[in-house]
């Protein structure tokens, strides 16, 4: 989850939000099996109250590595707290590779 307090500004929610998923996680599966780190692809969709009004270039800049994908969707929530609106974003973050498996 990621907000944006007093700004309104859906850019700034969904990036927040990116980016602590990212963060709060050490992806260890690409090193377990020697995986290159730009061969890691990055999945983002967001959730926010206006997709439109996302600059999606920004979200997609809060993953380090990879080749990074990034949707803003139909999603979060906003509500008015103490005179101002407060946005909330939700984002689904997949993280994979796409490797062939020996036989």
């Amino acid at each position: 989850m990621g907000t944006d307090l007093k700004g309104h500004n859906h850019t700034k929610a969904a990036a927040r939000v990116v980016h602590d998923a990212l963060h709060r996680n050490f992806l260890v599966a690409g090193m377990a099996f020697d995986l290159p780190l730009d061969a890691m692809i990055v999945d983002i969709r967001v959730g926010v109250t206006d997709p439109d009004a996302v600059d999606l270039d920004v979200v997609k800049a809060e993953a380090p590595v990879g080749v990074v994908s990034a949707e803003a969707v139909k999603g979060g929530l906003e509500v008015n707290m103490m005179g101002h609106k407060t946005l909330i974003a939700n984002a689904i973050v997949t993280v994979s590779y796409n490797v062939e498996m020996q036989s």
